[in-house]
């Protein structure tokens, strides 16, 4: 539903002048489609329940696509600082204490990237046994509550494999939804092919409520653009920029490291004898070690890879393509495609880093919200295409891929 002209605020609060001035929405880059500000909550013909909200990378993207988020939630406070700065109130405290919206009408969507640590392989993995594997459950019980038309949870990779007590813990979320009347259908969504500057692989399940003249959903079809490098993405930064000469401090020796890879390298093109102590003792026994990729720095004619909350130079491919330091917050708030209006606040320049990490690219929120407009509105958009049953999916023994077929479960 992109609109070409809008009525704008900056953060939460209205300015009656730029309502009056018509903003034209380009779609050269990435972020170009949520304009210079915050669009008006009058524009929003669709309500949005927000959990594990985060920054507001979920938000952002569905609220300037035409949804009015009626109920926000994090428990971190310096996400709740930048979420405030940008997008307006949200409840600050664990989701499991916190009360929930008294709402005239029931939501059209509810969306949760609820915490993936746990399932993730560069978290604990430790699963239902860490206290945030089980908030999955708690996202489950408000969708009971709350009764929202549509719903949409948001994790890492790793849920697909991830068991739980009566087998695979995806099975079990989906025939949950699938108990409370929803049409379920996941897929393993690559954000670099749904126009975000970012080889990002994330799980998205998508539940519709069967009926109500709604219709059935499928993920939009994967695009391939040639202007998502890293050239096109930073390098016309200026320290002027928002956030842009803000940079976590390292470690002298991990500084020192990263200096010496070339564009496009990673430690392995470091002469062996420069290398520390360390590094030489695994690349003498490179293969116990699963032949590590430390200290990637891409190409500036690359993809970046995937933007962690953790944000650690050695293991994330962090290192600006021609210069020797870091990405700034501005660069990777860039990368996770955020536009350059919205600003980052908390109590350090690390709290800043790990809130864009745990963020949902804007704009892939946003093209899902835009897909998902179609099904509210009654459109079938699973007519016609190919899909997997989930049985098929656990019978193929082989992990699901991005470029696979959307995944539809039937209890």
């Amino acid at each position: 539903m992109p609109r070409s002209t809008k009525s704008m605020k900056v953060g939460n609060k209205a300015s009656k002048k730029d309502s009056l001035v018509p903003f034209v929405i380009t779609k050269d880059r990435p972020w170009d489609v949520f304009g210079h500000a915050l669009y008006d909550d009058s524009e929003c013909k669709y309500t949005h329940v927000s959990l594990f909200s985060g920054c507001g990378g979920f938000d952002l993207g569905f609220h300037q696509a035409g949804f009015k988020t009626v109920f926000s939630n994090d428990i971190d406070p310096d996400a709740c600082r930048t979420y405030r700065a940008n997008l307006g109130e949200i409840v600050e405290g664990d989701i499991r204490t916190v009360s929930l919206p008294k709402l005239k009408k029931r939501p059209d969507v509810l969306t949760a990237g609820f915490p993936c640590q746990p399932f993730s392989n560069a978290g604990s993995r430790k699963g239902i046994e860490d206290n945030r594997g089980t908030l999955f459950q708690t996202a489950l019980d408000v969708v009971k509550e709350l009764k929202p038309k549509a719903v949409i949870f948001e994790n890492v990779r790793g849920l697909l494999s991830f068991k739980g007590q009566d087998g695979l813990l995806i099975q079990e979320i989906c025939e949950q939804l699938g108990s409370l009347g929803y049409d379920v259908v996941f897929s393993l969504v690559d954000a670099s092919r749904h126009n975000v500057a970012q080889k990002r692989l994330r799980v998205l399940i998508v539940g519709v409520e069967k009926g109500r003249a709604l219709g059935r959903f499928s993920f939009p079809c994967p695009v391939d653009r040639d202007d998502l490098s890293l050239r096109h993405t930073i390098l016309d930064l200026t320290p002027a920029s928002p956030n842009q000469t803000e940079l976590m401090q390292l470690n002298p020796q991990a500084i020192h490291i990263g200096s010496m890879v070339p564009e496009g390298g990673s430690w392995k093109s470091i002469p062996y004898d420069l290398l520390p102590d360390r590094l030489k003792r695994i690349s003498d026994n490179i293969e116990r070690y699963r032949w590590p990729n430390f200290y990637r720095r891409f190409h500036r004619d690359e993809i970046a890879g995937t933007i962690t909350a953790a944000f650690k130079p050695e293991n994330a491919g962090v290192w600006h393509p021609t210069e020797k330091r870091i990405f700034s917050v501005r660069e990777i708030a860039r990368i996770q495609s955020f536009p350059d209006w919205f600003l980052f606040e908390g109590k350090n320049i690390k709290s800043k880093y790990q809130q864009i990490g745990n963020a949902v690219p804007p704009r892939l929120a946003y093209e899902i919200a835009i897909q998902l407009i179609r099904a509210l509105e009654g459109e079938d958009l699973r007519n016609s295409r190919d899909f997997l049953t989930f049985e098929q999916f656990v019978q193929t023994g082989k992990p699901l891929r991005a470029c696979d077929r959307d995944v539809v479960f039937s209890p």
